[in-house]
């Protein structure tokens, strides 16, 4: 079962950090963007919604998915995984609002218009709408569309989603389930995270045995206008708008960063230096990345007095930029 919070226990950037980020799981934040003002408009209609939104449209286009009433606006693979189930199509924010209000009714095709950012495609709504739980260097991003299913991914960033218009509903599926979503290609993505293929499935799908084991561990949490949701990284997420129009706005951010290096792109130069190593090989890499980096037992060096645990010390102020320098310079051949 999700922990939830209500807005009103999360004053500041450090409390939230203190009692939320820190503890990486999710989060239900109730009410926690219930007073803006596109939450205000869109509780008197989607029309006053859309209104509200056109006042910052400043024209530049953002890429929409363009679905076929046959995919019921579940955008997804073709069955072959080379291709997709849907188009795609430049538009402005305007120009798609009047696009999703034609859809919504029964029958019609989908339209989704996702992770624009804020800044590039509606300035000023950010200031108007903000989340002081945060720092102002974290912007916002932009999902509206018509009833929809993206499908179950993981971020490589914290998340937090806030719903403005419809609801949504989140099946969560924690980082160690990974083996039992049958994951899709990681380089032929539909949006740039690859995807839980099993998640969805019928019961007993042949295709999928190994994903029997992970249905039961879903986290399902219903979100309504003015709510939030806050997702660690790595947690896998399918998102369902369920209504016919529908706005979320979420900001990504890396909570944890000690520098610009990603924890992502570390994994993929492990897979050229380490994954089609001998068995026993990659077992004593194990060892070794356990020892150093993941710290079951402690600090590798915890040992040793302060004085000589060398780079194995804080990162900040120096050692940061020792290793990084280090690995640079290995990574160039010299």
């Amino acid at each position: 079962m999700l922990r939830e919070i209500p807005a009103l226990d999360i004053a500041d950037a450090d409390s939230f950090r203190r009692n939320v980020a820190e503890r990486c799981e999710p989060v239900v934040l109730r009410g926690l963007c219930s007073d803006w003002p596109a939450v205000k408009a869109a509780e008197q209609s989607w029309s006053s919604l859309a209104h509200y939104l056109r006042r910052f449209d400043n024209g530049v286009p953002g890429q929409a998915f363009i679905g076929d009433p046959e995919i019921a606006g579940r955008y997804f693979y073709q069955d072959d995984l080379d291709g997709f189930n849907f188009a795609r199509e430049d538009l402005r924010v305007s120009d798609a609002i009047e696009r999703i209000s034609a859809n919504a009714k029964p029958g019609a095709g989908t339209l989704y218009l996702g992770s624009l950012a804020a800044d590039d495609h509606l300035p000023g709504f950010a200031d108007e709408n903000r989340l002081p739980i945060l720092e102002q260097s974290v912007r916002p991003r932009i999902w509206i569309g018509n009833a929809s299913k993206v499908a179950c991914h993981f971020d490589t960033f914290e998340n937090i989603a806030c719903v403005v218009a419809g609801r949504r509903r989140f099946t969560l599926f924690p980082p160690d389930t990974i083996g039992d979503l049958y994951v899709g290609p990681i380089d032929n993505t539909m949006a740039g995270q690859p995807v839980g293929l099993a998640v969805g499935s019928a019961p007993g799908d042949p295709r999928f045995p190994r994903f029997e084991q992970a249905r039961d561990r879903a986290l399902v949490v219903e979100l309504k206008p003015g709510d939030a949701l806050y997702l660690p990284k790595l947690w896998w997420h399918q998102v369902e708008a369920t209504e016919p129009v529908n706005m979320l706005v979420n900001y990504w951010w890396d909570a944890f960063t000690a520098g610009p290096d990603s924890p992502y792109l570390t994994m993929l130069l492990a897979l050229i230096a380490i994954a089609e190593r001998p068995a026993a090989e990659r077992s004593a890499w194990r060892a070794f990345f356990d020892h150093y980096v993941f710290r079951p037992n402690g600090h590798p060096v915890a040992h040793l007095p302060e004085s000589r645990h060398g780079i194995l010390g804080p990162l900040r102020p120096r050692n940061y930029g020792r290793i990084r320098a280090f690995v640079m310079q290995k990574l160039r051949g010299s």
